[in-house]
């Protein structure tokens, strides 16, 4: 990636259709680890006049032939600049022509994780959203799609790409013959959806049948030795294939679906057509190394990938703008799959505190965007929390508001009108309406906007009329460039209960669109119980004249699971924040949490979440949204006490309770044992605050499998006891790369803020911390950050010790570098001494000379939320 580009802010009002059809792309790849050859013939036909011809091409392409129809161009027949080669209108044919060219590149020199570059001795590509342009000349833009075929020459004994295997071909190279590895992929594609990979790799093999008889080959790919680890992902898949048939229509299209999994990877994984790629973390699975949520996220993943063959592939995106069409439907796909194979309830209540913890914050801070931007200066700094999960609460809203066969029609006409295409939200609302008749023209302020709205809700009960009237008003803080926020549509969920429990009025959706709107509900008896915003039927915070008595009432009889979750952590929240301030915990909090333990009609994962208390970060966001300067360690100090509290409250009920759902019998990740582990070391983590981590110690030393080992690692880390389980684990694991990624992010993460920083510093400064690793990069760095009273502490050390490290990994690797730059969005929040200190460090960031585009933009855009 080139370094300090000048930063060129892209408009989507600027939007253009590319000038040109290609019909076809034929590249033939010669594998070196520092001088590969890619050879291309593009098949164009000029869509318009006079239009020159503009290519994308990284500044680290060495060009050695470019011809068009045989005839070779000299330098004087094109233009090269940084990034780009343009063509002179008159220097190309009237009429179609193949533009040729011969290209070398460095792959073992790639250290961006972009383009094509080499992992442990493996070729691998990643190429959206721009790296395309890393490996050849290319429009490499979405909107542009074209058939590929592809042959690989290399020494590697298995060699991919997408689509299907053809008859191999060979080549002569003096005295020796290479056999190419030959591929053809007949469904158009964008650039960013290409993908190679050649290495000594092994495939754990399957097959599926479609439901139109297709036969088709499944391979989940590896590093030798770790086949044993790989039957999970190949499962998952066959489950995502027959969800997507069953659920949404979907087949698949090809005879071969191959993943494979690679050690360095910037993202999760990628869709690429035919051919996935993953971070290995998100396929390696066996229950001595994974823990029930790397099952439950392998699971989710390899669906999400697999269901964008139809949402982002078939269909893909018309520019980077709209992102969020193809990753936040994907994104709810993947949420609707899990919800089907687990728990509905917990998976809503998982995503609602995904959303919290990560979109919520984005939208209160300097990076706030909406979930389709209308300019960025770089792409990569938008896969975003706001284009993915909140792109899918978006749809979830939509969904709702239409109902299941309204959805179900939309979606149908969205497949078939648009299977092909480069799609827009335009286009997406389009066939919403069209298939439902609902005027959505308000509705897309959701993609438009960005912000989290705010509801209030004012009660008036009319005791003479038994009529209860709710009045609800909306309003969106001003975020960067939009300080006005119309209102929007927003479906607001509610039941209502009777003083003793009942359920008076099951739960209807209330449709908002005005700022200020109410709503009646007659013939009742008596006063009831207000259940607002049930399922979180839409993205917002909300304000109620509801006290803490109101608030166990609600957990304690409230029917809507994520109501009563939302009641408990309420009450929590009412606890933790004037416990901060130096108050006491919320009257009935501890109660209502008694009567949870005690519930045995409640699922264990659902109490398991109950019993979690809110993350520090939150806390501090709920003081800065009130106009409180928040106190890290005052936060932190009020978290431990009231665990403690809980723990001693309850301790003979928790102690039975971790008793009682100990598992027997071979592991399995299903959702019930799962949540019945989930819930027994959330009874260890409030144990662990008045044993000083005995049962913690006791059941590392006897765990069967990695929930249990890392649930108690986790508590002896807290309890600061874990130097013998930390050996123990090293010694045992210190050659499997994705167990010592936790072993690393534990420690800052779990440790005493005091100590957190001089832990990290410590395990930098070791041999196996591969900083150039992105997975252990940040498991370390990412796990310091997560600490919040140790990040944030006083004397800077926090902010310190992360710059230290994004200034070292930014002309490596910019998009980690970016990425993780985010942790400081919150800088601005905090007394005057900590601001001074964090801008401190970000102002070094931002002096770094060469700063890359992405850290650059991210950096400037977290610095200016403090003037």
């Amino acid at each position: 990636m080139t370094q300090n580009s000048a930063q060129t802010t892209r408009y989507l009002a600027d939007y253009r259709p590319y000038p040109f059809h290609l019909r076809e792309t034929r590249l033939v790849f010669d594998l070196s680890p520092d001088a590969t050859r890619v050879q291309s013939e593009l098949d164009f036909t000029p869509l318009a006049q006079g239009a020159d011809l503009v290519l994308d091409g990284g500044s680290a392409l060495i060009l050695h032939r470019l011809s068009i129809d045989g005839r070779d161009l000299s330098p004087a027949d094109y233009d090269r600049k940084d990034e780009t080669l343009t063509i002179p209108a008159a220097t190309l044919p009237d009429g179609p022509f193949t533009l040729s060219a011969d290209v070398q590149i460095n792959p073992a020199a790639n250290t961006t994780c972009e383009g094509l570059y080499l992992s442990g001795g493996i070729y691998c590509t990643q190429c959206e959203a721009e790296g395309f342009r890393h490996i050849t000349f290319y429009p490499d833009r979405p909107d542009v799609m074209a058939p590929f075929q592809v042959t690989i020459h290399s020494d590697q004994p298995v060699e991919l790409s997408n689509g299907d295997r053809a008859v191999p071909s060979e080549e002569r190279h003096g005295a020796i013959t290479r056999i190419g590895a030959l591929w053809i992929d007949p469904w158009p594609k964008p650039a960013y959806l290409f993908a190679l990979v050649a290495g000594d790799l092994r495939a754990v093999s399957g097959r599926f049948t479609t439901m139109s008889g297709r036969e088709v080959a499944l391979n989940v790919w590896v590093r030798p030795g770790d086949e044993d680890r790989a039957g999970f992902a190949l499962e998952s898949l066959v489950k995502s294939m027959q969800w997507d048939e069953q659920v949404y229509g979907r087949e698949y299209d090809l005879s071969e679906f191959n993943i494979v999994a690679i050690d360095d990877f910037n993202m999760g994984a990628m869709e690429n057509k035919g051919l996935n790629i993953f971070n290995s973390k998100l396929v390696l699975a066996s229950p001595d190394t994974a823990t029930d949520t790397d099952y439950e996220r392998i699971e989710a993943v390899i669906a999400h990938e697999y269901f964008h063959n139809w949402t982002g592939n078939r269909i893909t995106c018309r520019d980077w703008f709209q992102l969020c069409l193809k990753e936040g439907l994907t994104v709810f796909r993947d949420q609707q799959f899990t919800s089907d194979l687990r728990s509905a309830p917990v998976k809503r209540i998982e995503d609602v505190k995904t959303l919290r913890d990560r979109q919520f914050r984005e939208d209160a801070g300097p990076l706030a965007h909406p979930p389709r931007p209308d300019r960025y200066q770089e792409i990569n700094n938008f896969y975003t929390a706001t284009v993915y999960e909140k792109g899918a609460e978006v749809i979830g809203m939509l969904k709702r508001l239409v109902g299941d066969d309204g959805y179900k029609a939309a979606l149908d006409l969205y497949f078939t009108r648009h299977d092909g295409d480069a799609a827009t939200i335009e286009d997406w609302l389009a066939v919403f309406q069209d298939a439902t008749g609902r005027d959505l023209t308000q509705f897309k302020r959701w993609y438009t906007d960005a912000g989290t709205p705010h509801l209030t809700m004012a009660e008036d009960w009319a005791a003479d009329d038994g009529r209860l009237t709710l009045t609800f008003t909306q309003e969106t803080a001003p975020t960067p460039g939009q300080p006005d926020k119309p209102p929007r549509v927003i479906p607001i969920a509610v039941g209502l209960i009777g003083q003793n429990g009942d359920e008076l009025r099951e739960t209807q959706v209330l449709e908002m669109t005005q700022a200020q709107q109410a709503f009646r509900f007659d013939g009742l008896g008596a006063r009831p119980v207000v259940s607002v915003l049930r399922g979180f039927s839409a993205p917002v915070t909300l304000s109620r004249d509801l006290d803490d008595a109101g608030r166990a009432f609600l957990l304690a009889h409230d029917r809507d699971p994520f109501a009563r979750w939302e009641a408990g952590h309420g009450l929590a929240l009412s606890s933790l924040t004037a416990m901060a301030q130096g108050g006491t915990a919320a009257a009935g909090h501890l109660d209502a949490i008694g009567r949870l333990i005690a519930d045995q009609t409640a699922e264990p994962a659902f109490r398991a979440l109950c019993l979690t208390l809110p993350g520090e970060d939150e806390v501090a966001s709920l003081l800065a949204a009130r106009g409180v300067t928040p106190d890290p360690d005052a936060i932190h100090a009020a978290r431990e006490s009231l665990a403690a509290d809980l723990a001693q409250a309850h301790q003979a009920a928790l102690a039975a309770l971790y008793d009682a759902m100990e598992t027997g019998g071979p592991y399995t990740p299903d959702a019930e044992p799962a949540g019945r582990r989930a819930l027994r070391l959330a009874a260890l983590g409030l144990l662990s605050r008045l044993d000083g981590g005995a049962r913690a110690a006791a059941l590392f030393d006897k765990a069967g499998n990695m929930t249990e080992q890392m649930g108690a690692l986790t508590a002896l880390v807290r309890a600061d006891r874990a130097d013998a389980a930390l050996d123990r684990m090293l010694g045992l694991f210190s050659g499997n790369r994705l167990v010592m990624d936790k072993w690393f992010a534990v420690q800052p993460m779990a440790a005493p803020p005091a100590r957190a920083a001089s832990i990290a510093r410590a395990l930098a400064a070791r041999d196996d911390f591969d900083w150039k690793n992105p997975n252990r990069f940040r498991a370390l760095i990412g796990g310091l950050a997560a600490n919040h009273a140790a990040f944030h502490a006083a004397d800077g050390s926090g902010y310190d010790f992360i710059a230290d490290w994004l200034i070292r990994l930014d002309p490596v690797n910019p998009q980690i570098a970016a990425r993780i730059s985010a942790v400081f969005d919150t800088w601005h929040r905090y007394d005057p001494d900590r601001r001074a200190r964090a801008r401190a460090a970000l102002n070094r960031i931002a002096a770094l000379p060469g700063l890359s585009r992405n850290s650059s933009e991210m950096v400037t855009r977290i610095i200016a939320a403090g003037d």
